[in-house]
């Protein structure tokens, strides 16, 4: 008879392949609209994207004389490169894909340990490692088209059969930027290129998960409401974007956006739903949690504002990834059976007998 192993005996019924299948099923309605908006090229790149970061991580184990498929089975590298995909320009390069999701698996995970062992969220990791080596790829936007063109016209424009350039265009917040270093106000800036409801559904140039903010908004309350995530870094990133920029456009309107600009651009409503919430990379007690989500806000406004990058919410989880575990020394759960004070609880039946 096999000798059960010690204690504790807990038994869940989720696993790591159950809930990364459950958040990549969260980010298919955003996804799939996001294939509407921007066509074919948006559709090869995601494709690309997933098949590299699988076949990577596969041959990194079998260098590595590890097990391949239970690593593969866990979908932790299909879920890494399906964010990363949704945070390229749609008609990105196709080795774009490749290089970013490469660095993901292998430098950004299986370098550190695998999964769990990572320091930084790899596809952030990703993307910040794309958009300073590859500055002129990842700010090449395209205008959403709102239908799937033709196929071998898309083949022909993502694989150079066309110049990006004579379609191209800034993103909102690059526009803005831009606008700004010439001198306009906001109003100026903002002119015939911001629309509330337009930027609600992604309705601008930018990337796939910059569209349908609703959709993604709906993937992360199904997350929260299946016990995937909690709401403690998802509200905290929201209000940490929030709240200076309604301090900001109250004191100088003419020159700091608004809160709903903030929220409804860039990857905002992705980060504070799919990757804050990230439980390698995020601290683990609601307090840290809080505290982690308001950081990486407050810096991707910091960095919106004041940055040389129009987007900061890549570097702003990154770096608040590297203070996660100074929050978690600082702020510790309660250790069972001491109270608040560090004292052992006693019972009070225990109390009376001692008397």
């Amino acid at each position: 008879m096999t000798p059960l192993a010690h204690s504790p005996h807990a038994h869940a019924v989720t696993s790591v392949s159950r809930i990364m299948a459950t958040v990549m099923a969260a980010l298919v309605p955003a996804t799939l609209f996001g294939f509407w908006l921007y066509g074919w090229p948006a559709v090869y790149l995601w494709t690309v994207s997933l098949l590299a970061a699988v076949v990577g991580e596969a041959a990194v184990l079998a260098f590595q004389q590890r097990a391949v498929k239970p690593a593969l089975l866990d979908g932790s590298g299909l879920l890494t490169a399906w964010l990363l995909a949704l945070s390229l320009p749609p008609w990105a390069p196709w080795w774009i894909a490749v290089v970013g999701s490469l660095f993901a698996v292998v430098i950004g995970k299986q370098v550190f340990g695998g999964l769990g062992q990572n320091v930084f969220n790899p596809a952030m990791a990703a993307r910040v490692m794309l958009l300073i080596s590859f500055p002129l790829e990842m700010t090449t936007w395209m205008p959403p088209m709102g239908h799937l063109p033709g196929v071998l016209d898309s083949l022909a424009v993502t694989f150079g059969g066309q110049h990006l350039d004579a379609v191209s265009s800034a993103s909102l917040l690059g526009h803005v930027k831009t606008e700004f270093s010439r001198g306009l106000d906001l109003q100026q800036a903002l002119a015939g290129h911001y629309a509330p409801l337009s930027a609600l559904w992604g309705w601008r140039s930018g990337s796939l998960g910059e569209s349908a903010a609703p959709l993604i908004l709906a993937g992360g309350v199904f997350l929260i409401a299946r016990r995937i995530i909690t709401w403690h870094a998802p509200v905290a990133m929201l209000a940490g974007v929030a709240l200076p920029a309604l301090l900001m456009s109250l004191i100088a309107p003419g020159h700091y956006a608004g809160p709903a600009y903030h929220l409804l651009s860039g990857g905002v409503v992705l980060g504070a739903f799919f990757i804050a919430t990230d439980p390698v990379t995020s601290p683990n007690t609601a307090a840290g949690q809080l505290v982690f989500g308001l950081g990486c806000g407050i810096l991707t406004y910091v960095i919106r504002t004041w940055g040389a990058y129009p987007e900061g919410v890549a570097f702003a989880v990154m770096l608040m990834n590297a203070a996660t575990p100074i929050i978690d020394r600082t702020i510790k759960p309660r250790i069972y059976g001491r109270t608040r004070k560090g004292e052992t609880l006693v019972v009070e039946a225990a109390k009376k007998d001692a008397t």
